[in-house]
């Protein structure tokens, strides 16, 4: 319970932090001074109870003489009642309500035997919380613009609380501890309390738009009383961001030179998070924009798309720079410019040019690669309309097959009237490998051998010149070219394959077919007949010859074996062939024949662990060993590969229970199954096979 004090002098009442009740008696007592008297009672106590008696406080020379009578003057007798006779003061009509006691003033007269005494009475009312602090909204709005800076005060309704002092409101809060803001409560000069929401943090409306807080308002009461209300804050708009572009500062564009009007470059479409006339956004070229780009492009200045507004043409400028500004419309304006760079494509309308200049006339040869350069350049006989340099609508050329490779064939020349890529040739040979195109220099390139010509093989190439621009779609040229090849001995024999693979059952009988090897010569005649011989080499740990092992018939390049392999001993022989022509001096092929002799299952498994006596072995088995226990691992070799050397071991039966003892088919792990007696027993057996895993299994 809080105390308050009030005053009633003369003058007009105000509530202060002391809240106290002063009710000034004027007692007029002659040739007395003035004395004060001060009593004390509580907030709406019952009409008519009394609050103290001035005549038992009051006394003038002597303790006998007591004043006979009391006045109040200019006071509401419905706070609080006199009696004039021993000046006994009561609760009035009204009650004492200290919410209600402002502004009241009132006078005291007392007589006594013509004298009078100044009495100056304090009645001390004491205030009681029956109040709780009340907002004026259930609702309260608040609007913040983003740019506030820190510190910002929003003033807000105080919250309203019939109490005073202690028991009045005392604080104002935001249920919500990590806020942007806070509540600060403050006491003006004149007394009266205001409340402010106070800004502690930057905003960004694009982050958070809205608030919904919780005010708290709490008065100092025992126990204290509260209320709360919905604050909402809606942060208003700053224009704090520029427009956007999405391609970023510079934007390329490819536009076709054929391209109708009206056709859609590019959409800009910049964007401003910003609200309202902050984030609208309007587009113009920008002052660098050239009046013959304004001519040609179109920009649309509220969707921001850019369309072609003109024909253009390639040839007559090829690519146009465009500054377009984005801006939004709200109070200082930000803006953002893109540059906008279209580049024109040509389009293709001229197919490529070819020209075919052979290095000699059909029939001629030629004398060496220097000499063919010197016609194709035009050095020497090129003023010839029957010499070499000459082009022909239906070019020939003549090569010797003896010709070394990249000797030079002819001279190719292409061209295009277009521009750019569509005035760009590309030239492809096709026809066969023979033959390849080399590049000479812009629009040229030399057609020069690839690989050793046979005029026996292939008497002649009937080879084609393709020219094709850049442009899309592409437009081609297609040009047939002739050339005959005179022959010589050339071709060296060639084995169908670098290395033969060759496998053979160990075990075989002598004689048998191995395969049969082949080499091809591409020469007619005695240059193009094959034979073939064994190359002599020693094979195995004995050093034997090759040929004691196979044999090779010379014609037709059958293999067979000599002999019966055994893949323990020899696993691979490895053979060297050699095949000649019949060319003067003879030329030779080589090839390897790699034989693998294949494994049989002609080898049993043999066990070495444990060691075997008379094909039996022994293994400690203690009396308390536990169930698992480990008696022995079996260890078996087979001498055989892959299949016919995966060993499978298996128990056959046991002298003891059939339980007792358990082989792992894999491992050969023999373990115990079962607890063994106390009492001494029989060795305990078990009859084993390893097994192979060959067809047959051994």
């Amino acid at each position: 319970m809080s105390h308050w004090r009030l005053r009633f002098p003369t003058d007009t009442l105000h509530r202060a932090g002391l809240g106290s009740l002063l009710l000034l008696l004027l007692l007029l007592v002659s040739g007395s001074c003035t004395e004060t008297v001060n009593f004390l009672t509580y907030e709406e106590e019952a009409l008519g109870t009394s609050i103290g008696v001035l005549s038992d406080h009051i006394l003038f020379n002597s303790q006998r003489e007591v004043p006979g009578q009391f006045r109040l003057i200019k006071f509401n007798s419905s706070l609080i009642q006199m009696q004039e006779g021993d000046g006994q003061l009561t609760v009035g009509d009204a009650g004492l309500d200290l919410e209600r006691l402002c502004g009241q003033a009132f006078d005291v007269v007392s007589f006594w035997q013509e004298r009078f005494r100044l009495v100056h009475v304090e009645v001390e009312v004491k205030d009681i919380n029956h109040h709780a602090p009340r907002f004026p909204r259930a609702q309260i709005p608040v609007e913040v613009s983003e740019g506030a800076v820190v510190g910002t005060r929003i003033p807000l309704e105080v919250p309203v609380d019939g109490d005073v002092g202690a028991n009045g409101l005392q604080s104002v809060r935001l249920a919500e501890p990590h806020s942007p803001f806070r509540v600060e409560l403050q006491t003006r000069a004149d007394g009266a309390q205001c409340a402010d929401l106070v800004l502690l943090q930057e905003l960004d409306r694009e982050s958070q738009a809205a608030y919904n807080l919780e005010l708290v308002a709490q008065d100092g009461g025992r126990p204290p009383r509260s209320a709360t209300a919905a604050l909402s804050v809606r942060v208003l708009d700053a224009n704090d961001h520029s427009p956007a572009f999405p391609q970023g500062a510079v934007a390329e564009v490819e536009l076709a030179e054929d391209a109708p009007v009206g056709s859609l470059l590019l959409d800009l479409d910049a964007a401003d998070p910003d609200e309202g006339p902050n984030g609208d956004v309007v587009f113009a070229f920008g002052s660098r924009t050239p009046p013959e780009a304004r001519r040609l492009f179109r920009l649309d200045p509220r969707s921001g798309r850019l369309t072609l507004a003109g024909p253009v043409d390639y040839e007559r400028q090829d690519t146009y720079e465009l500054d377009v500004r984005a801006q939004d419309r709200g109070p200082g304006p930000r803006a953002a410019t893109c540059k906008v760079i279209v580049r024109i494509r040509d389009v293709s309308d001229n197919a490529p040019d070819i020209a075919i200049t052979p290095l000699a006339a059909p029939g001629a040869p030629v004398a060496s690669p220097f000499a063919a350069a010197t016609a194709a350049l035009g050095v020497a006989d090129a003023t010839s309309s029957t010499g070499p340099g000459t082009p022909e609508a239906g070019a020939i050329s003549l090569v010797s097959e003896g010709t070394a490779r990249e000797s030079l064939v002819a001279l190719v020349s292409t061209s295009d009237r277009d521009s750019g890529a569509n005035g760009q040739v590309r030239c492809a040979l096709y026809g066969h490998e023979h033959f390849r195109l080399q590049p000479a220099y812009a629009g040229s390139y030399l057609v020069v051998t690839a690989g050793s010509l046979d005029r026996e093989r292939i008497a002649e190439y009937n080879l084609t010149l393709v020219a094709e621009d850049r442009g899309a779609p592409p437009l081609r040229t297609v040009r047939p070219y002739l050339v005959r090849v005179s022959d010589e001995n050339d071709n060296e024999p060639l084995f169908t394959r670098p290395v033969y693979e060759v496998s053979v059952r160990e075990n075989n009988p002598p004689g048998a077919y191995l395969a049969t090897v082949a080499a091809r010569d591409p020469d007619l005649g005695r240059n193009g007949q094959v034979t073939y011989r064994l190359l002599e080499a020693e094979v195995g740990r004995a050093g034997g010859a090759v040929s004691t092992y196979v044999s090779l018939d010379p014609v037709t390049g059958e293999l067979h074996a000599r002999r019966c392999f055994d893949r323990e001993e020899l696993a691979e022989l490895r053979l060297g062939l050699e095949a000649l022509d019949g060319g003067s001096p003879p030329l030779r092929g080589r090839a390897v024949v790699r034989l693998h002799v294949e494994d049989q299952n002609d080898h049993a498994p043999r066990l070495v662990t444990p060691p075997l006596v008379s094909d039996s072995a022994q293994a400690p088995l203690p009396r308390d060993a536990p169930l698992g226990y480990l008696l022995t691992r079996l260890q078996a070799r087979d001498a055989d590969q892959d299949l016919n050397a995966e060993l499978t071991y298996i128990q056959l039966r046991s002298a003891c229970d059939p339980g007792a003892l358990a082989l792992h088919p894999a491992t050969g792990e023999l373990s115990l199954q079962c607890r063994l007696s106390p009492q001494p027993a029989d060795p305990l057996t078990a009859a084993v096979v390893v097994r192979d895993g060959g067809r047959p299994a051994r």
